[in-house]
């Protein structure tokens, strides 16, 4: 179904060089604007961030900095994509969570404030979210095939574990490797490979998923003005930090996590 436009629509993606949007920059933006008359227009720019492309960035991307070299930075583009996008609206998936943000810090850091207060966003995954809930309801219907009211009523913990249980073993069912040709739709019957298929982000040093530990098994912040600097680089020379974590409204959990940390790393 064709949307009825009474502007033109950008829909877009980012390329980055990290998921801090304080830190990071566009390497690539790919745009198609839909006017209300039915066209379209499509770009794509490579841009040029102005350092070296993080390794595992180019391993996600597969965008290499001699494919930027050349490419204008994003102040000497910010001007013209100003002008495209004066009287849009936007969309893109997960875009009002990450996308827009950093594309609003990129036309402020050219020096170009470009107005979005009039602009409407649509987040399309967002309506995906909302759309298909993901909740155990919706999973025992996909998964189990009836609604879940048939066989359990809900919130109750014992009949939630019981539903959760039968949602485990039928996904179990559905992704086994002889039901499913593509590798990264199989699902092992193993609890640790379970464990780490299932992990959101990095792994975590403690429940609140504040320090969390990077590829090279460093414990690594994962919140506030130290985020993504390595616990071993902040201890020795900012003993109030760790004050400030113990004193603080965090965890227990977090603050035992905190004070092995600092028998470890902290200068005696």
């Amino acid at each position: 179904m064709e949307l009825k436009l009474e502007r033109p629509l950008v829909i877009f993606d980012l390329e980055t060089t990290g998921l801090d949007i304080a830190t990071a920059r566009i390497i690539q933006i790919s745009y198609i604007i839909a006017h209300p008359d039915g066209s379209e227009v499509h770009e794509n720019h490579f841009v040029n961030p102005g350092f070296p492309i993080p390794k595992e960035i180019t391993e996600l991307t597969h965008i290499t900095d001699g494919m930027v070299k050349d490419a204008p930075s994003f102040k000497e583009l910010a001007p013209q994509l100003a002008q495209t996008f004066a009287g849009c609206d936007f969309a893109g998936f997960n875009s009002n969570a990450y996308d827009l943000p950093l594309l609003c810090e990129e036309f402020l850091r050219a020096g170009v404030n470009f107005d979005f207060s009039k602009a409407r966003f649509i987040d399309v995954c967002n309506i995906f979210k909302k759309m298909e809930k993901r909740n155990l309801a919706s999973a025992y219907k996909f998964y189990c095939g009836r609604k879940m009211e048939e066989d359990f009523q809900a919130h109750l913990a014992d009949q939630d574990t019981a539903a959760t249980w039968a949602v485990l073993k039928a996904q179990l069912d559905m992704y086994a490797p002889g039901k499913q040709e593509e590798p990264e739709r199989q699902l092992e019957n193993d609890v640790e490979k379970l464990a780490e298929f299932s992990r959101a982000g990095s792994p975590a040093l403690d429940f609140a998923a504040r320090v969390v530990l990077d590829k090279d098994g460093n414990e690594v912040i994962n919140f506030g003005k130290y985020k993504g600097v390595k616990v071993k680089d902040i201890f020795p020379r900012d003993s109030g930090y760790y004050s400030w974590i113990m004193q603080a409204d965090f965890t227990l959990n977090t603050k035992q996590v905190f004070q092995k940390l600092w028998l470890k790393y902290a200068k005696r």
